[in-house]
């Protein structure tokens, strides 16, 4: 009843009509809706939502460079652009994987191509992203444990000590995360984080979450490879910042129940990554 009388409460506040569900997720309720004559998204935030306000803050700053387009948001609502084609996964399904890590490479520099001369107050760093990790890492050393979490963290610290290139990361690139539009592939669910922009190019190397594709060690490197020259990067970073990313990955789902699978998925990559870095 609660969440029916904010629908309404934007529907008339933005000039909204026809909301569709779309999905129901942990922080909000997303529905299309149309506005004008045209169609567009409208997410309706769980109270005291700290993701997707900084992610609004993203959002913003990128402008609609490589990411859909903020119209308007509030503390309790976001109204954007509607990308109505497929999402990214849909040709790594199609036997064009190679073809999506290029575009996901296309987009992140975008995104990254947005001015960085006044980012936005209110995003969290990569220093504070990590801290779970952090934690894990301290719990181990503390058990005597010389455990992945310990040298993933080991690392991690070199890197942020010495970041490259700082930009408004999207935070959560994925194939799930980019789809089809109108003005071509677009990112959508930023996180708002700000940091070295080689950490965008993580998340995607740990997806899609289709068996027999992550977990190929020529794979993983190739398409390392393919974002590392497309962004003009350094690899190695990459596959240290991809290591680090599946290593802190691995730290949240601990935190909970039932996410045994999720941790082992990001720590084999960890475990195939590992012997390759050399930072």
């Amino acid at each position: 009843m609660r969440n029916h009388k904010k629908l309404n409460h934007y529907l008339a506040a933005w000039n909204l009509s026809n909301p569709r569900l779309l999905t129901q997720t942990a922080t909000s309720h997303i529905y299309t809706a149309t506005h004008e004559t045209g169609t567009v998204v409208l997410k309706l935030l769980s109270s005291s939502e700290v993701d997707e306000q900084r992610g609004a803050l993203a959002l913003r700053h990128f402008d609609g460079c490589g990411a859909v387009r903020l119209l308007r948001c509030d503390e309790s609502a976001q109204l954007m652009e509607y990308a109505s084609g497929d999402e990214l996964i849909t040709l790594v399904e199609r036997g064009q994987d190679k073809d999506a890590a290029r575009i996901i490479a296309q987009v992140i520099s975008q995104l990254h191509g947005v001015s960085q001369a006044a980012p936005p107050d209110g995003l969290i760093r990569l220093e504070r992203w990590f801290g779970e990790l952090f934690n894990k890492a301290a719990a181990d050393r503390q058990a005597g444990v010389e455990s992945i979490f310990v040298r993933s963290a080991a690392l991690t610290q070199r890197l942020l000590a010495d970041q490259r290139e700082l930009r408004v990361l999207h935070g959560d690139i994925h194939h799930r995360n980019i789809r089809q539009s109108s003005r071509g592939w677009l990112a959508f669910d930023p996180k708002g984080v700000l940091g070295e922009r080689t950490y965008d190019c993580a998340n995607s190397l740990c997806n899609p979450p289709i068996p027999g594709i992550v977990h190929n060690e020529t794979r993983l490197l190739t398409h390392a490879a393919i974002l590392a020259d497309t962004l003009e990067i350094d690899l190695q970073r990459v596959l240290a910042f991809t290591y680090a990313y599946a290593c802190l990955n691995a730290s949240w789902w601990l935190r909970g129940s039932g996410g045994e699978e999720i941790v082992r998925w990001h720590l084999d990559v960890a475990e195939i990554i590992e012997p390759h870095i050399h930072i």
